[in-house]
């Protein structure tokens, strides 16, 4: 046998034994798979038994009559009930479950829950990286058209990356929802009117109510992306302090709002924020205004305003809740101190 068959003998043999033990591993990969997946049907079906079990005890206990000392005994058991739940819910947040409604239309039947924290974070950490840079590239785009062009292609194209924009973080919110963020309520809401308004826009014909339009349009644009850079950076700080004295959850993300968590240092953003949801009331009226004329033919006008004014209505009273909140909560610390 010459040298050089040799030399190829000697490296095939090498990748036969290495290719055996990657078959063992990924043979015993495989069994590990199989047997997680029975690990996480065992536990869904076990969780979803426990918490029948929990609902007719609840039952139970509310037709008790008891003496003084038994009802301590009950109360106790009704914290660690309302404690059990919640300890329910982070163990879901690890196992598979059904899409709701949205992302069943959107991409089926997938399994969309990450099943470690690492994997849950950095989705997390992307989709916020996505939401900075996305809205950096609509702020400038609405500089430029609103500032130094006037083509309506380049309209077209800022309305359309606004629609794309929304619809993406829709579905990418809905799988972090999955996945045990605790953002509800409005917030989710308005990115679907939000995707809705921008799809609007993007139909909207050239003539001169667009033109009238167009320029308030576009510095609201202008405006909106620079309020959010800037909640953006906030927030993200704020998040990162709380998250590290524990007293918020990993997977909380950034919104386009006000929440409760937001109180230190962050009271200045409240004047922006008010003023950008009036700044929608006034985009409602002016729409409203320009339908009643009578070579107002488009409909996109009267669907713009009404989703103005439910943005505003949204946005204002969401944020009023909050700040009222937030301060009968401070007003009762200061008062127990």
């Amino acid at each position: 046998m010459s040298q050089d068959l040799a030399d190829v003998v000697n490296e095939w043999t090498g990748l036969e034994e290495e290719y055996q033990h990657l078959q063992d591993t990924h043979k015993r990969y495989l069994q590990k798979l199989d047997e997680i997946s029975k690990l996480q049907n065992n536990c869904s079906s076990s969780i979803a038994r426990q918490r029948k079990k929990l609902k007719e005890l609840s039952r139970q206990i509310k037709k008790k009559k008891l003496s003084q000392e038994d009802a301590n005994t009950l109360a106790e058991i009704k914290d660690k009930l309302k404690t059990r739940q919640n300890v329910f819910t982070e163990m879901e947040a690890f196992l598979p479950k059904k899409n709701g409604l949205y992302l069943s239309l959107v991409l089926g039947n997938v399994n969309v829950t990450l099943l470690s924290k690492q994997s849950k974070f950095a989705y997390k950490d992307e989709y916020e990286k996505f939401k900075l840079y996305l809205t950096v590239i609509l702020l400038l785009l609405s500089f430029i058209c609103y500032g130094f062009v006037s083509y309506r292609f380049l309209d077209a194209i800022l309305n359309f990356l606004l629609v794309w924009f929304y619809c993406t973080l829709t579905i990418r919110e809905s799988i972090l929802i999955t996945n045990g963020s605790r953002i509800k309520g409005w917030w989710v809401f308005h990115h679907y009117i939000s995707a809705f308004l921008s799809g609007v826009m993007l139909t909207w014909p050239d003539g001169n109510l667009y033109k009238m339009f167009r320029g308030q349009f576009l510095a609201y644009c202008l405006y909106q992306s620079f309020v959010q850079c800037l909640q953006y950076y906030y927030q993200s700080g704020c998040l990162y302090r709380l998250r590290t004295l524990g007293e918020r959850h990993n997977m909380d993300l950034t919104v386009e709002g006000f929440q409760s968590w937001m109180w230190k240092g962050l009271t200045f953003l409240l004047p922006f924020l008010f003023f950008g949801h009036f700044w929608q009331l006034f985009n409602g009226l002016c729409l409203f205004r320009m339908a009643r004329l009578p070579d107002c033919k488009e409909w996109q006008v009267l669907v713009c305003g009404l989703c103005f004014l439910i943005l505003f209505m949204g946005n204002f009273f969401t944020t009023l809740a909050v700040v009222r909140q937030k301060s009968k909560k401070r007003n009762q610390k200061s008062k127990s101190l």
